[in-house]
C-alpha cells in the first residue's frame, strides 16, 4: 500500500509539473546572457546562451531573411532547440567604426571595445514568437601586419598577424 501511494505521488508530481520534468518546456522569457567566440574570418562563431534560455550552437552572418551572407548585417543563431535572427546593423556599425584606444604604430598592435543594441527579429521552433533586445559588446586585440620595410601596414589590405576577440552581452527576451 505504501509503495502504491509513493508511486502515485511521484507520478502525480510528474503530471502536475508537466513536461518540465522531462526538459521539454518552452522558455518563459527573462534575462539572457550571450557568449560568442567569433571565427577568425569574421563570419560568425560559436555561441552559448545562459539564463532564461540555455542553449548553444553557431552564429552566422545573414541577410534579413536569415539566409547566410558573408557580409550580412544580421546574425542567424543556429541553436540546438531552434534559431534566432538578430538585427546586427547597429552593432556592425559600432564595431566597424571603433577606434583602437591603445594603438601603437611601433608594435603594430592595439585593441578595441565597442557596444551597441541588437534587436531580436524572429525565432523558430522553441524560439518561435521571441522578442526583445540584447546589448552586445565586442572586445578585440590585434597585432597587425608589417610591410617588407618593417613598418606597420595600415592600408587595410593585409591580414593581422594575430587577433583575439570575444562578444558578450545580455538582454531581456519574451515570447508571444
Amino acid at each position: 500500500m505504501a509503495k502504491t501511494a509513493l508511486g502515485v505521488a511521484v507520478l502525480g508530481s510528474l503530471l502536475f509539473t508537466g513536461a518540465s520534468a522531462f526538459g521539454a518546456t518552452a522558455p518563459a522569457g527573462g534575462t539572457i546572457k550571450v557568449w560568442v567566440t567569433p571565427s577568425p574570418n569574421g563570419s560568425g562563431g560559436t555561441i552559448v546562451i545562459t539564463g532564461a534560455i540555455g542553449d548553444y550552437g553557431k552564429a552566422f552572418n545573414a541577410n534579413s531573411a536569415g539566409k547566410p551572407q558573408k557580409k550580412g548585417a544580421y546574425e542567424q543563431l543556429v541553436l540546438k532547440k531552434g534559431t534566432i535572427l538578430l538585427n546586427g546593423q547597429q552593432f556592425n556599425a559600432a564595431t566597424n567604426n571603433a577606434t583602437p584606444t591603445d594603438y601603437s604604430a611601433v608594435s603594430c598592435s592595439g585593441s578595441i571595445v565597442a557596444s551597441a543594441p541588437v534587436p531580436i527579429v524572429s525565432g523558430t521552433k522553441a524560439y518561435a514568437g521571441i522578442t526583445g533586445s540584447l546589448t552586445l559588446t565586442e572586445t578585440a586585440a590585434f597585432v597587425g601586419p608589417f610591410t617588407k620595410s618593417g613598418t606597420c601596414n595600415t592600408s587595410g589590405n593585409g591580414n593581422p598577424a594575430a587577433i583575439w576577440g570575444s562578444v558578450t552581452g545580455s538582454g531581456a527576451v519574451s515570447f508571444n
